[in-house]
């Protein structure tokens, strides 16, 4: 079981590792989060081609993550194209220079390698069941697709919003951005309680450690926290879209 596991996590390492040397060269490590989904995923992917791959149920899951995760590599990619270095990791390195160059393969890369292994989890836990698909596993899948389909229409919503003239200091509150101030977050909370729905349908429920840890890392860490820490000094109209719209689950404004 140990072996199994670490085969997982050494995939993720290598795919991190890779995208420090990546990073290096374009000088800019926000490829980290192009590599976020492909590093869970390749992990996924790892379980599902050993061994003791039990089923169609680890297929499915897999399949579902490799689905997101290549959906929100190339969102991010063009979403980055022609753009500097993202602020949030311009401020990271402001603060540990000098050499961060070789300081981000610990404090960047490093640390995403272990985030993704916990949430990765759930994979690990549908590779290895052996029981038939069920019910349970439908409803798991139905989620995902809710999740999928919110995530992407949100950030097609964003991305028109954000080509308009004059919209760097307006705020985004058409369409799903009306109802939640981050529809693609709640999207992504869907998509990986969908697939720990599947996991657990096979008797993985203890693989709920990598959904929780995602959604405390939505809400409290990398996700709607850190977007919304100044963000009302930008714009300045953002003060009452936070009175009047829900920060996460979908619901109409007051």
């Amino acid at each position: 079981m140990y072996e199994i596991v670490l085969t997982g996590f050494a995939t993720i390492v290598v795919l991190m590792f890779a995208a420090w040397l990546l990073s290096l060269l374009l000088r800019n490590v926000a490829i980290v989060d192009v590599f976020w989904g492909i590093a869970i995923s390749g992990a996924g992917v790892t379980w599902l081609m050993l061994p003791a791959a039990a089923g169609p149920r680890g297929a499915l899951a897999v399949l579902l993550a490799v689905v997101w995760a290549a959906r929100l590599a190339l969102h991010i990619l063009w979403r980055s194209r022609g753009r500097p270095e993202d602020r949030r990791y311009r401020v990271i390195r402001a603060r540990n220079e000098p050499n961060f160059a070789f300081k981000s393969l610990y404090l960047v890369f490093g640390l995403q390698s272990l985030l993704a292994f916990v949430v990765a989890m759930p994979l690990l836990g549908a590779t290895l069941s052996k029981q038939p698909l069920g019910g349970l596993d439908l409803a798991g899948a139905t989620m995902w697709l809710a999740g999928f389909v919110l995530q992407a229409t949100a950030d097609i919503q964003l991305a028109r919003f954000q080509k308009r003239p004059g919209t760097e200091r307006a705020v985004m509150d058409r369409g799903l951005w009306r109802y939640s101030r981050h529809p693609n977050y709640f999207g992504e909370f869907l998509m990986w309680w969908g697939i720990w729905l599947i996991a657990a349908a096979g008797g993985a429920w203890w693989t709920c450690v990598g959904p929780l840890l995602l959604t405390f890392l939505l809400l409290r860490v990398s996700g709607v926290a850190l977007t919304e820490k100044d963000i009302a000094s930008r714009r300045p109209e953002y003060q009452d879209y936070l009175r009047r719209t829900s920060a996460f689950v979908p619901w109409p404004p007051t």
